[in-house]
């Protein structure tokens, strides 16, 4: 019974320790009011997607022949039924906007857990072990780096085949050599510190120097830099869609969007305005974020 209370006692300092850093965090990114407002517009975005299927007055790909260009609502010729207008085959703007917020926000997080991922074991390889590996793992990132991201993207995709999937790893791949930079950066500041060279002492392994006690002291600045990497990765595959390399149609995503509506921007100016306001807001907002999450985990930009 003893054993039980004592250790139910050492895990409440625990408890408060993190609540504390909690309100910690939360009260510096609220001094950002562009942060807090973008996250505000990705919260919103992301109920939009997880419930787009009740959400939506209509299937995304359904059409009707006798709704073309329809009009926005509040405009001359336009009808309620649909909000914001119809596309060139009758199908509803703002269903497969919804829709489109699901597939934005899938490609941005599967980009950046596949980036980051492969970022960071690369990183932590490059700046733990240093020397031939660190010399080939980043010559390979600087190659990548040599080379207009949206036109390396491109020419991936053309190898690759041209699709959502493929799209993806395209982008993946351009946004890596910024995760394995910055992890071996903060990798090299901090394995020469006395807690690494502790550890090192009391007999760790490589592998668990490397992921117990050096890698978790390193993810504030890989944090920012995955939100802003997000934005980037909806923002190159919106560019991939409408480049007909990304998503393919009547797939419901907003590159893919802008693609399909581009020969109709002077007589239906609609189609073309509302999923570019979507991806604009979403990135801005994501960006502004961003720079919140900087400012509140910079130890540099806290207040004493």
């Amino acid at each position: 019974m003893a054993t039980v209370q004592s250790s139910a006692q050492s895990t409440l300092p625990a408890v408060g320790t993190f609540k504390h850093s909690l309100y910690e965090f939360w009260s510096y990114f609220r001094e950002n009011p562009g942060a807090v407002a973008g996250l505000y517009f990705i919260v919103l975005v992301l109920l939009l997607a997880l419930g787009a299927d009740i959400i939506a007055p209509y299937d995304p790909t359904e059409q009707n022949r006798d709704a073309l260009l329809q009009p926005p609502a509040w405009q001359e010729g336009g009808s309620w039924d649909y909000i914001l207008g119809s596309d060139a085959v009758g199908r509803d703007l703002f269903s497969r906007i919804v829709h489109g917020a699901r597939f934005s926000l899938f490609i941005g997080a599967m980009v950046v857990t596949l980036s980051m991922s492969a970022g960071i074991m690369l990183g932590l390889l490059a700046g733990y072990f240093r020397g031939r590996v660190e010399t080939v793992i980043m010559r390979i990132m600087d190659v990548i780096l040599a080379f207009p991201s949206l036109l390396l993207a491109l020419g991936l995709v053309a190898i690759l085949g041209p699709a959502l999937i493929n799209a993806m790893i395209a982008i993946a791949i351009v946004l890596l050599p910024h995760f394995v930079r910055l992890t071996r950066s903060s990798v090299m500041s901090e394995k020469n510190k006395e807690y690494v060279i502790a550890s090192r002492l009391a007999g760790a392994s490589h592998l668990r120097l490397m992921i117990n006690t050096i890698l978790p002291n390193c993810m504030a600045p890989l944090i920012v830099q995955a939100t802003l990497s997000f934005s980037t990765a909806i923002l190159d595959a919106a560019a991939l869609g409408f480049l007909g390399m990304g998503a393919q149609p009547p797939t419901p995503e907003w590159g893919a969007m802008l693609a399909e509506a581009r020969e109709f921007i002077l007589r239906a100016w609609w189609v073309v305005t509302f999923p570019g306001l979507a991806i604009l807001l979403t990135v801005l907002s994501i960006n502004l974020m961003g720079d919140g999450l900087r400012d509140a985990l910079d130890p540099k930009m806290k207040r004493s």
